[in-house]
Formats: structure tokens, C-alpha cells, sequence
């Protein structure tokens, strides 16, 4: 191994050292040292890349070394996922070819290369996402080879954690693509590390006040939560002890992100939070012992010493999560009256938890993948992946929604009649359950008995539901049933069922319309048929056909001479009538686009932070209905068709998908001076009553001179009161006030804004 460039300047000593490292990490794993390879990889990568600066200045060859160092260190991945971090920007970026590197490395490499180097089109319609289009050339080479998305993961995560050298609209747009995709992906994939910091860079980059805010109430709570640990751990020890197991017990601190979004979901505060941190006991099990038996009794040591809260145990260890995370958890009170989540893991665990079960996966060298011993709910995942790419006609908009909704979701499990388990996303009625039996059960579905009770097919299934389907010869799907399936496997299936019967239909009313121009002696032409369709409002022949043979359309050989006979001018308006009314764009068939509004600003320089003024609030930009933001509300813009700023929170969900989607329409923007508009806004307020409490609530919104109150409506009863108080404010900054205000309040709980 000799791959050593000249010490000549400093950014020459940064390369090598880079190099260096991740060789170092290499041998320190227990795959075949194969460094000839990754060194003939390294010289050609940066050979290659040669002279190229990244943003921040330093030579571009460092993120490849940085992203095969991460998926050789915290990834366990071998040679060949090496040499493809290395290489995974050549093909995209400099005049080398996928041929190239295939004579130079083999095809597995080059295959790698491939799945991971962008594309420019071709799949989706003009006007798609590129996004879309990338991830669907991703999910395709995947299913070949899990390496290319594992890889893709590592690259996105160092673009993450070099985010800061970039411009504002271009860190909303990869946080928010990060947010939307890429850290459900890496959770899927069982990179519990890797899907958490990136959790964390996104919402660093997305809510930097906040993140901040969080990581200083961590910093100053350090150090009581390690008091509560060393009082929960001490008499803990022990008792492990006498199990006679060799284990090492640690304290696990929540992600920042995980924090918030829980603070958010619960609408409490931070101090509220009892699981900030867990304990995690890791154990080398004794080889004569069966696991799960040695996961139990660690179990028992803990119930013997500390009282249990039942409805917090999971049991992961006998069904492990379909990423295949397997532990043993359960929530306990600790000596100090508060509660803690222990998780219980083996080594080997452990290890799947942090570097993901798809690492686990066993490669062989020459480039074919070793056979599994069994089939894996991973397998299982990329089968799903399989059903949405094998949609008969995708849709570029609603393909990301449609693997995120399928491949992140929670799962459920649930059993047939003769007990076999089928794992389904949370939310997967009786209908999606019939087409994961087969697809002749769900074509022919009618209803289904769940847990021996008869419930429709739109039936939403729990976890634990025994389910047996109930099937017709005579049923056949109906385009309704799109409206409650939720698995990828069931739309397609569906929809392609759908699409078949349509062509029969077609053919169907096709042979309809050329019995009646026989009946009537007519000769068909392409004039007549025109005529027809202007008559019937039909903008092409198959709708026509199809409208014929499902009797939607009454067309008798009388009617026909009749339209025949109309004059030329009264068709010639039909016709006009026909594509003014096709053509015409309104916000109900388009999916809800804005209409096209020439009062749009002219030109929106996109690299900016685009100030927003309150003089120009509904001539240049819009504040959007999703999330209602106001101003000095952390906001991100999104430029609509009409080139008017769509004001969105960075929290709001449909920002997050637009970033996701249009990620070249993203504006950073800041508020100017706003305290000219005023916004109705509600508070939602509650407490422990006593006497004199409301008059106090309604004294303290009387003295802020900013608010001015609209409405108010609070109600006691059995010690408690709780009501909604409504405002016009100028912006957060008043509204925050009010809300301090309130809380200083004696008998006071909670109180949230609600937009």
C-alpha cells in the first residue's frame, strides 16, 4: 500500500491525512484488506477532481474521502462501498464515463457509481421534480444493491455537516430534502445514529433559535441528569452483577430534534419532558443461554429494584422492528421520583442499532451477493420498493409522498386466520391486507372479518387484529378503493387493474359506436367523430368509447343523424365551447396551483434574503392558509407560478415537501419592520381554578396595550378551567408577551398559540 501524494503544500498534507485516516478505519474492521484497490481508487479520484474547490474552500477530494470515511467507520462497510464513495462524484462532475469505471474497478463498482450519479431526465414529465427523478434512480439500482443508497445516505449526511459554506435558500432546500427523505431513509435502514444527526442538522439549519435554545437547557441540565443517573445506576450494578454477565450500562441523551418535535407533539415544555435521557444496558450473552431468556432476566433485575410502568413496555427482542432493531424496552421510577426508559440490547444488538442491519448484509469480494440464510423483513422492504416502481404510470409529485407513506410509516402487524404474521404501515386497512395476501384476494374483495367481526373493506387495522378476507368471483375493483388503500403494493395493483379494464371498456364502446354507425348507415370518419365529441363534450374518442360502454352515454342510431344534421356553426361553437372549457386553468384541476396574477413581483433574485414589507403584504406576497404565519415567525418563501412569494413557517409540513419538490424555488426571507397589519390569532389557555383566576386572565390581556381581544371564552368546572382567547396582534413578539404574561399567572397549566 503506497498511495502518498508529495508534501509539498498544506492542502496536500489535509488530503493525505484524510486518506490516511480512513485507511487506518479500514484495517481496523474485519473485512479482507484489500487496500490496493481503495489506493488505485483514491489516485484516480483525486486525480480526477484535481484543481476543484468546494465552497468552503477546501480541495473537493476531501468529501469523497470524507463520505467513504463514514461508511467505512460508521456504516461497517467494505472495500468495494469504499472505492464507490471515493468514485461517487467522477462520473457527474468530470469527463470520466461509468464505462470508465468499469474497465478501471469492474461492473459492481461501476454499477454503484451509476445508481449514485444524478440524472437530468426522462423518467417523470419535463416539469418534474429532479428530486423525484434522482431518488427513483436511486430506489431502482437498490434494489440490485443496498450499498447505492447506503452511500447516498453517507454523502448527504457530510453535505449535512458542511452545510454552513452554502447559501441560505440552498441549506432550506437540502435540510428540508434531508427532512424529508433522507433521515426517514437512514431510520428505515436501522442508522439510528446517522438518522438522528441528521434529524438535528436539519433542524439546526431550519430552527436555529430553537436548536440553540434546547442545546443550552441540555448544557445546564448536565449535570442533575447525571446525579439521576448515578442514583438510578449504583444499586443497579449489583444486581447485574449477580446474573453473572459480562454488560457495560450508559446513559443515552434524546437528539435535540427529538426533544422539540416531542415538546411539539405533546404542546409542553422542556422541563416537561421526563425521558430526556435513557439507559441502555448492552450485554455479551453467554453462549449455552438463548438471548431472549438472558434479555428477560437483565429485566427482572431492574423490576426487582425499581417499580414498573406497564403500559411503556416493548418488545422488540421477540418481533424485531422491520429495519430489524431488536431490544427489550421498558420505563421505570428511579430513586429520585422520576420516570426512565432502560433499553436492553446484546452486542450484536447494539451493533445492528448503530450501523444499521443493511450492513449486515454479507458481500462477497468478486462482487455477488452472499445468500441470506432466511428472508429478512429488509428483503420485504425492497419487494414494496419494487410494487411502487413497477406503478404503471407514476407520477412524479405523488412519488416521494408515496415512498415516504409506504417506507417510513410505523409499522403494524397483524395475523390471518391460520396465524401468520404480515407487517403492514400504520394506518393499512382490511384492503391493503387483502392485496398483501395475494392480488387476486384484493381484486375480489368485498369485506372482511376482523378479529370475527364483519367490518367493510375501508376497515383501518391495529396492531394484534386477527384478519380473514371475504372475496366475490363478481367484484372487481372500483377507482374509489384508491381513496382508502395506503400501501404502494395495493395502489398499484388497483390502478393497473383499472387501466386493464378501461382498454376492454374502450374496445368495448368502440365496437358500440361502429353497431350504431352501421344501424344508421353511416360511414365512420374522422370529421363524424369530431362532431360527436363536440357534441357530447368530450375532449378525445377513447372517453367517447369508454362513456359507451358503461352506459353513461345513450347514443341511438336516430340521435346520431340528428347531430349529423346540426349546422356548422352551432358544432363549430360546441367546438369552441369544448377547448375553452379544457384549457381553462382554475385552482379545482390543477391540484390546487394558483391561478396565473400579473401583479406579481417582477424578478425575485433567488440567491438573496428577500425582505418582506408590510406595504406590499398582498401585492408581492401571500401568507399561506397551511400555517398562517406572522410576522418575526421564523419563514421561508416559495416563488408559485405567478411569481408571487408564498410566505410559509419553516415548520410547516407543506413547506417541508415544497423543499423537498422545488427545491430552486426555495427564498430566504426575513421580516422588515411589522407593526402596521394586525392578525387574528387564538391562545388556548388552562389551569387549576380558584377564586379570582379568571378576572386575573382578563386583567393581564387588558393591560397589554398591543393586543387588542376579540373574544373570550373560558369555562370552570371540577377544579379546572380551560377556554380560548382571541386576538388581533402586529406580531410574535406580542403574542409571546401576552403568552409569558398569562403563564406567570398563579393556577395557570398551559398556555399555546393555535394558528
Amino acid at each position: 500500500m503506497d498511495a502518498r501524494i508529495p508534501d509539498t503544500t498544506g492542502e496536500e498534507k489535509m488530503v493525505q491525512t484524510a486518506f490516511e485516516r480512513l485507511i487506518e478505519s479500514y484495517s481496523r474492521s474485519n473485512h479482507r484488506q484489500k487496500f490496493e484497490i481503495i489506493d488505485k481508487a483514491f489516485l484516480f479520484a483525486n486525480q480526477a477532481h484535481k484543481g476543484v474547490k468546494r465552497r468552503s474552500g477546501e480541495p473537493y477530494i476531501m468529501h469523497p474521502l470524507a463520505v467513504a470515511l463514514i461508511v467505512s467507520e460508521e456504516m461497517g462497510l467494505g472495500s468495494t462501498s469504499i472505492c464507490s464513495a471515493l468514485l461517487h462524484d467522477v462520473v457527474e462532475d468530470t469527463d470520466y464515463t461509468v464505462e470508465d469505471i468499469r474497465n478501471l474497478f469492474g461492473d459492481k463498482i461501476a454499477q454503484i457509481v451509476g445508481g449514485l450519479t444524478k440524472i437530468s431526465g426522462g423518467i417523470f414529465a419535463e416539469a418534474a421534480s429532479a428530486q423525484a427523478e434522482n431518488m427513483r434512480k436511486l430506489l431502482l439500482t437498490m434494489s440490485d444493491d443496498i450499498r447505492v443508497i447506503l452511500i447516498k445516505i453517507a454523502d448527504r449526511l457530510h453535505n449535512m455537516r458542511t452545510l454552513g459554506a452554502l447559501l441560505p435558500a440552498k441549506q432550506y432546500k437540502i435540510a428540508g430534502e434531508t427532512m424529508y427523505l433522507y433521515a426517514p431513509m437512514a431510520h428505515r435502514l436501522g442508522l439510528f445514529a446517522i438518522k438522528s444527526e441528521l434529524e438535528d442538522l436539519s433542524f439546526k439549519y431550519e430552527h436555529p433559535e430553537e436548536y440553540r435554545q434546547i442545546e443550552q437547557k441540555l448544557a445546564a441540565s448536565a449535570k442533575n441528569q447525571e446525579e439521576i443517573y448515578g442514583h438510578f445506576a449504583a444499586p443497579l450494578h449489583p444486581k447485574l452483577d449477580e446474573l453473572g454477565i459480562r454488560y457495560r450500562m450508559q446513559k443515552r441523551v434524546k437528539s435535540i430534534y427529538s426533544i422539540w418535535n416531542k415538546m411539539q407533539v405533546k404542546k409542553v415544555e422542556f422541563e416537561d419532558i421526563y425521558d430526556i435521557f435513557a439507559v441502555r444496558i448492552v450485554f455479551e450473552p453467554k453462549s449455552n443461554v438463548d438471548v431472549k431468556k438472558q434479555c428477560w432476566d437483565i429485566y427482572s433485575a431492574v423490576t426487582d429494584l425499581y417499580k414498573l410502568r406497564p403500559d411503556r413496555i416493548r418488545d422488540w427482542v421477540s418481533r424485531p422492528k422491520a429495519n430489524g432493531y431488536q431490544a427489550l424496552h421498558l420505563t421505570a421510577m428511579g430513586p429520585d421520583g422520576q420516570w426512565i426508559e432502560i433499553q436492553i440490547r446484546s452486542a450484536k444488538m447494539d451493533e445492528i442499532a448503530e450501523k444499521g442491519f443493511a450492513a449486515h448484509w454479507k458481500y462477497k469480494e468478486h462482487g455477488n451477493v452472499a445468500q441470506i440464510e432466511e428472508e429478512t423483513e429488509l428483503d420485504r422492504w425492497l419487494e414494496r420498493i419494487q410494487d411502487i416502481l413497477e406503478a404503471p404510470s407514476p407520477n412524479a409529485m405523488d412519488f416521494l409522498d408515496t415512498i415516504k407513506l409506504n417506507l417510513y410509516a410505523s409499522e403494524i402487524f397483524v395475523f390471518t386466520p391460520k396465524g401468520e404474521i404480515k407487517t403492514l404501515p400504520q394506518g393499512a386497512t382490511a384492503l391493503d391486507f387483502g392485496y398483501e395476501i395475494h392480488t387476486n384476494v384484493g381484486d375480489h374483495c368485498i369485506g372482511a372479518k376482523v378479529n370475527h367481526r364483519l367490518v367493510p373493506m375501508s376497515h383501518q387495522l391495529n396492531s394484534g387484529d386477527q384478519v380473514e378476507i371475504l372475496t366475490s368471483r363478481s367484484q372487481s375493483p372500483f377507482p374509489e378503493w384508491l381513496g382508502f388503500v395506503t400501501t404502494a403494493k395495493a395502489k398499484t395493483k388497483i390502478e393497473s387493474s383499472l387501466k386493464k379494464r378501461k382498454k376492454e371498456k374502450i374496445k368495448e364502446g368502440e365496437q358500440i359506436l361502429d353497431d350504431i354507425f352501421l344501424k344508421a348507415d353511416v360511414e365512420i370518419s374522422i370529421q363524424i367523430i369530431d362532431k360527436l365529441l363536440a357534441s357530447y363534450g368530450y375532449p378525445k374518442k377513447e372517453d367517447l368509447y369508454f362513456s359507451l360502454a358503461e352506459k353513461q352515454v345513450d347514443l341511438l342510431p336516430e340521435n346520431l343523424k340528428k347531430i349529423l344534421k346540426e349546422k356548422s356553426s352551432n358544432y363549430l361553437m360546441k367546438l369552441m365551447k369544448q377547448a375553452f372549457n379544457v384549457g381553462l386553468v382554475t385552482k379545482e384541476n390543477t391540484d390546487n396551483r394558483p391561478t396565473a396574477n400579473t401583479t406579481g413581483v417582477r424578478e425575485i433574485d433567488r440567491g438573496k434574503t428577500y425582505v418582506l414589507e408590510e406595504e406590499n403584504f398582498q401585492k408581492n406576497y401571500i401568507a399561506a392558509s397551511c400555517c398562517n404565519p406572522l410576522p418575526g415567525d421564523d419563514v421561508v418563501g416559495f416563488v408559485r407560478d405567478d411569481n408571487r412569494l408564498e410566505i410559509h413557517k419553516h415548520s410547516c409540513s407543506v413547506a417541508l415537501t415544497l423543499k423537498t419538490r422545488f427545491g430552486d424555488r426555495i427564498i430566504s426571507c426575513e421580516w422588515a419592520g411589522h407593526k402596521a397589519f394586525s392578525f387574528p390569532r387564538s391562545i388556548e389557555v388552562e389551569g387549576i381554578d380558584r377564586i379570582g383566576i379568571l378576572s386575573e386572565i382578563a386583567r393581564a390581556i387588558a393591560d397589554d396595550l398591543s393586543v387588542n381581544v376579540k373574544k373570550l371564552t373560558l369555562a370552570s368546572g371540577d377544579g379546572v378551567f380551560g377556554g380560548t382567547i382571541e386576538v388581533t396582534i402586529c406580531d410574535t413578539d406580542d403574542i409571546n408577551t401576552l403568552i409569558n404574561r398569562l403563564q406567570k399567572i398563579k393556577g395557570v397549566k398551559s398556555v399555546k398559540r393555535t394558528d
